[in-house]
């Protein structure tokens, strides 16, 4: 994976203030929603708390929530429990609390457009049709926050409706290929949190 790890892991939250980046992954909370297309998000942030050894498993903001320190920096990795279409809710309460600016709001999420082997890192932009990213838009009334998209597939066909296709399960031969780009989620997070989107976007954009 090429991931250097400098040390150090914490779970607990740090006191006010002690953050310096979140690190959101978007998705549902209920069980009925595990392995979805629209669950991506949650699938990146356990993959990047894997990786530091640490648990997402604190209630703050809404959200799941543990502190973690990827090469100096503390992070606060966030699941939000508001279901999908609220996400801004959990992720300005937070921003707010910690005096977080959105620049440093690293937001992991599902993009049908791409097929699940591939990933596209942005520094802003649109919400895309994406209610999550449109609603952390909307009420941090800013759109340049880095984000991750990763592929989950386009619809079987035109007519198939969207909501249905992203709450579907994946297949086994797709969730293989989803995992080749989640395995790459601990770098992309911590060379954007060193600064280093371009080079991240070098490496890992499809």
């Amino acid at each position: 994976m090429g991931l250097f790890f400098k040390k150090k892991s914490e779970n607990h939250l740090e006191e006010h203030g002690g953050i310096m980046y979140l690190i959101v992954g978007l998705g549902n909370p209920d069980k009925k929603y595990e392995n979805t297309r629209h669950n991506v998000g949650f699938m990146a942030l356990d993959t990047i708390a894997q990786a530091y050894k640490v648990k997402i498993d604190r209630m703050k903001f809404r959200s799941l929530t543990t502190t973690v320190t990827i090469n100096e920096h503390k992070c606060l990795l966030m699941k939000p429990m508001t279901y999908m279409n609220l996400s801004g809710q959990a992720v300005v309460e937070a921003m707010n609390f910690y005096k977080i600016p959105i620049e440093r709001v690293i937001v992991f999420f599902d993009d049908v457009s791409l097929e699940p082997s591939q990933i596209r890192i942005r520094r802003k932009g649109s919400d895309g049709g994406h209610n999550g990213i449109k609603n952390i838009i909307y009420l941090s009334g800013k759109d340049n926050f880095p984000r991750v998209k990763l592929g989950v597939g386009k619809k079987p066909h035109p007519q198939y409706d969207l909501a249905d296709w992203v709450l579907s399960v994946f297949q086994k031969e797709d969730l293989q290929k989803l995992k080749q780009a989640l395995d790459h989620c601990p770098e992309i997070a911590q060379l954007i949190v060193d600064g280093q989107i371009d080079k991240a976007m070098n490496l890992f954009n499809s």
